[in-house]
């Protein structure tokens, strides 16, 4: 499908890489986590097909792979892998592996399914393993770990409970997990990227961006709001994760000031805009 495509654009004179390269929107590397939540491995493919570059690593169906047709599952997976796009399978299925005594078989049978990585949710694994044992289990299987911070059973809440999931993180970073998810929210215990009227809590968002880094760090944007927000406020290098598939597209813009909404905001509007006066920059002439 690629090999078609390719040869289809470049038949045309103009290209949309070279009006981007015009308009001063620099290369931006792929920093968004999409999820699947359950397309067809053909939708899978097309997506692939006019996404894989924007896709920094593929969430594949939270825990419906498991009860999918294994070999659509397969098919998914595969799919990624020739668009050079690593796959992660959700915390979930993890965490009930764990809860069963499952780990090994499931760490197997997602290093058979061809998965690059696997993530890790905290409620369990305060209980039953320690970060160490989980990591190594994962690479032995040449798995690559990221975990999702939060889900504290001591109801702690606030500026404790932001403590707790860094040296949390810190922890699991230590023990080799390549990266941290922050979750959207947090509700019951009143700490989360967003508070229940949908702000954005800037010195909860801060505190783990500036301690691990944007490199490190993924933040959970589940809808189009969440995505712009952390947008606005951090700019094009903040790293995004559970992105809907069929959002990618428009949140990718938004990034590279292409979204009016985006435009008008100074950081992320294209450097061509530099050029040209504020008042001038809304007044449309040809």
């Amino acid at each position: 499908m690629k090999q078609i495509n390719d040869e289809v654009v470049l038949k045309r004179r103009f290209h949309t890489s070279e009006y981007l390269r015009e308009l001063g929107i620099p290369k931006i590397p792929p920093l968004t986590s999409p999820v699947d939540i359950g397309c067809d491995p053909m939708t899978f493919e097309s997506h692939m097909d006019q996404s894989s570059h924007l896709v920094s690593i593929m969430k594949i169906g939270m825990s419906g792979w498991l009860v999918a047709d294994e070999n659509a599952t397969r098919q998914k997976v595969a799919a990624a892998r020739r668009y050079n796009v690593p796959t992660v399978t959700g915390g979930s299925s993890l965490e009930i592996a764990l809860s069963l005594r499952k780990l090994t078989d499931y760490l197997d049978l997602c290093a058979d399914i061809g998965v690059s990585r696997v993530e890790v949710m905290s409620r369990v694994t305060e209980v039953h393993q320690k970060p160490k044992t989980v990591v190594s289990a994962a690479i032995e299987r040449e798995l690559e770990v990221q975990f999702e911070l939060g889900k504290h059973s001591s109801g702690i809440s606030g500026k404790k409970a932001a403590d707790s999931m860094i040296n949390q993180g810190q922890e699991w970073l230590d023990a080799g997990a390549i990266q941290l998810v922050v979750k959207a929210r947090e509700s019951i215990w009143h700490s989360g990227l967003f508070n229940r009227r949908g702000m954005l809590n800037y010195p909860y968002a801060d505190r783990f961006a500036k301690t691990f880094g944007l490199h490190t760090v993924m933040f959970e944007a589940p809808d189009l709001h969440s995505q712009f927000s952390l947008l606005d406020y951090f700019g094009r290098d903040v790293h995004l994760c559970n992105v809907r598939l069929e959002d990618l597209l428009q949140t990718e813009s938004y990034r590279r000031g292409l979204h009016f909404d985006a435009f008008r905001k100074l950081h992320l509007r294209p450097q061509a805009a530099g050029q040209l006066a504020q008042r001038e920059l809304f007044e449309a002439k040809v």
